[in-house]
């Protein structure tokens, strides 16, 4: 198990290092979609579609990410949905968890196939968003979510006493998800610090923060947006446990699912944009 994890992070590395630091515009955002209409695919199954219809799903995220993409409308004209996506997460998120389980399964089937689709479209554009505000960004953005989630997973195993969401996700815990707001604050820290030593990589999310609020609301906000983080990771583990399975699919070998890895990405990408713009 511990190899093919480690030889399926080194392939993904492989493809999405070239893609990021690529010249050509293209790469990145034809490498994500390709993730997101796996991860359209994933989400319709875990609600009950399997076999073509499934398959179905995730091309309706594909065609629409490349008819946007053809459109020329990311980049210029999608700004509003990437701040629905956000509000969206940021309101709708917290509810569905409250909701539960049961409250998921009683959500027509329908809306919540379409509410897959919405979600990996604005994802991409989100993401697409961010490589535009330039490499620094998008990375910062990157490991902010990576950084809170080994930080709250060491955490929690060394200090974890109080659950989290004990119903959805008996594994996280209070004290896991406090060690990932001190990672993301010594993180930005850090960042501020070495930023100058690397101009080549441009502002990060970091310093638009900061420039835009101040220190102190900056780190609340990274605050907030470690704990939207852990609002996406629980709402998939949410749909899984809806779905009574362990693993979004097993597309990853070792790694489970594509959602099972971006997950936290969903809502922190939306939001951290959408703090950003002015």
């Amino acid at each position: 198990m511990l190899g093919q994890r480690i030889v399926t992070a080194v392939v993904l590395l492989a493809l999405l290092i070239p893609a990021l630091w690529s010249e050509a515009v293209w790469p990145f955002p034809m490498l994500t979609l390709a993730f997101l209409a796996a991860a359209g695919w994933e989400w319709a199954r875990l609600n009950g579609t399997v076999g073509l219809p499934a398959v179905a799903w995730a091309a309706a995220v594909l065609l629409a990410g490349l008819l946007a993409w053809w459109a020329a409308l990311v980049g210029t004209n999608l700004h509003g949905l990437v701040v629905l996506a956000a509000l969206a997460w940021l309101f709708g998120g917290p509810w569905a968890l409250h909701a539960g389980v049961d409250g998921w399964a009683r959500t027509p089937a329908s809306a919540r196939r379409v509410l897959g689709v919405g979600v990996g479209i604005a994802a991409w554009v989100a993401l697409v968003e961010a490589r535009a505000q330039g490499l620094g960004f998008v990375l910062s953005v990157f490991c902010t979510v990576w950084v809170a989630d080994i930080a709250a997973y060491a955490g929690g195993r060394l200090f974890g006493r109080r659950k989290l969401a004990p119903r959805i996700s008996p594994g996280k815990s209070w004290e896991g998800a406090i060690c990932g707001v001190v990672a993301v604050w010594l993180l930005a820290w850090g960042w501020w610090t070495l930023q100058p030593s690397w101009p080549m990589l441009g502002p990060s999310l970091f310093s638009a923060l900061h420039e835009r609020f101040g220190p102190g609301p900056a780190m609340l906000l990274l605050t907030g947006l470690v704990a939207m983080s852990v609002v996406g990771d629980l709402f998939e583990s949410l749909l899984k446990r809806a779905a009574h399975v362990k693993d979004s699919s097993g597309l990853l070998p070792g790694h489970g699912g594509v959602l099972d890895r971006i997950d936290a990405l969903l809502p922190v990408f939306p939001l951290a944009l959408a703090l950003t713009w002015r």
